[in-house]
């Protein structure tokens, strides 16, 4: 089995104290996080029809792998028919708009489904329906296909064949994605496909590593021979494989609440707390760090929510979370013209709320290198 790292950094205290003598007033509320144009990579579309009663959040999960038989037993099957799966996505877009998103992506498995009539591509005809006929005003939306790994070999290719011709028609669909159960199946049998994905410039990221015990030898190396630009969770990892992805610069999404609750943390303390997350080590490498909420109606944790989470946990300050919004952005699947208008967005925003912000990437990150540096002192 392999030996996971467990991430420690004894710089992370309490967000009752006052990191680096700032005042109280450099530290975002949530309404800052609200008003925060934030960018979500990669959200479940059926997760707005589960929503848990307030405050009961705690699972009671014996293992962390028993969390994961929710999706595929329940939560995929309410969205079966034409008008649940344009109520989902309508559902999707509207929350997150409102919540302060400026671009999601989101993501689904095409399925079909017999009792219903209702047939992978017109479950996915849909999804791309209801997005075309949102306005675009505050919020841009792209579609990502996903594979589950409970799929055979002749539907993974399947999905990357058809995210290759929906890009090609009118580019909403930006890349594909390997999720499902993390204990089940056998990554090795996706290798043509995801290869085929590489080659055809789709965007590729991976749920990474979200238990401990992988199914089989070596499926973290099999992972990232996929050459994804993104990995979601990326938790049980040993340290070869976190220098690995450190030195490809990928991009870690990153789901505090989800990992927290789902008790999928390594920890001292049973299942982890949010002190012991790794977003703590992450956010102070080279690699690009997106929020994402996973699960919202599960967790009852919007993403305006995550990045407070984030800030009161981790001593971000209000610049911080601006420049990890703004870092993201590279990341993201959609087309250059897209990520400039995320730029000046963004940039507009922090001159908005006098967060010094400057029009060069470079002086930018030379101002978080600079805040990391001080607050290491501090501390």
């Amino acid at each position: 089995m392999m030996a996971t790292a467990i991430i420690d950094d004894t710089s992370v205290i309490s967000a009752l104290d006052s990191p680096a003598g700032l005042p109280p007033h450099e530290y975002p509320d949530l309404d800052f996080c609200k008003r925060l144009p934030k960018i979500e990579p990669d959200f479940t579309l059926e997760d707005p029809l589960v929503a848990m009663p307030p405050g009961k959040v705690d699972f009671h999960l014996k293992t962390p792998a028993s969390f994961f038989p929710l999706f595929s037993k329940y939560t995929y099957n309410l969205v079966n028919s034409e008008w649940s799966v344009a109520y989902a996505t309508q559902r999707v877009l509207r929350d997150f708009e409102a919540d302060g998103v400026t671009y999601l992506e989101l993501r689904t498995i095409p399925r079909g489904f017999e009792e219903t009539g209702l047939t992978k591509e017109n479950y996915v005809a849909t999804i791309l329906s209801t997005i075309r006929d949102f306005p675009t005003d505050k919020m841009h939306t792209r579609l990502i296909l996903a594979i589950d790994r409970q799929n055979t070999p002749a539907e993974a290719m399947d999905t990357v064949e058809m995210a290759i011709k929906l890009r090609n028609d009118e580019g909403i669909v930006v890349g594909v994605d390997l999720c499902g159960n993390p204990g089940a199946g056998d990554v090795r049998i996706f290798r043509d496909a995801f290869r085929k994905a590489r080659e055809s410039g789709l965007g590729i990221t991976l749920h990474f590593a979200e238990i401990e015990r992988q199914p089989i030898k070596d499926e973290l190396d099999i992972l990232l021979s996929f050459q994804p630009q993104r990995l979601g969770h990326a938790i049980h990892t040993d340290d070869r494989i976190l220098r690995e992805i450190r030195q490809r610069k990928l991009c870690i999404e990153l789901c505090l609440s989800c990992n927290v609750y789902a008790k999928m943390l390594p920890s001292r303390h049973e299942g982890g707390r949010f002190q012991d997350h790794h977003f703590k080590y992450w956010w102070r490498t080279d690699c690009p760090v997106a929020l994402g909420t996973d699960d919202v109606g599960v967790f009852m944790s919007e993403l305006s929510n995550e990045h407070y989470l984030a800030s009161t946990h981790f001593r971000i300050n209000r610049y911080e979370l601006w420049h990890l919004a703004y870092y993201s952005i590279d990341a993201i699947f959609a087309d250059h013209a897209e990520k400039d208008r995320l730029r000046s967005v963004l940039l507009a925003w922090g001159k908005e709320n006098d967060l010094d912000v400057v029009d060069d990437d470079e002086s930018v990150n030379e101002i978080i290198e600079q805040d990391h540096e001080e607050n290491g002192k501090a501390a």
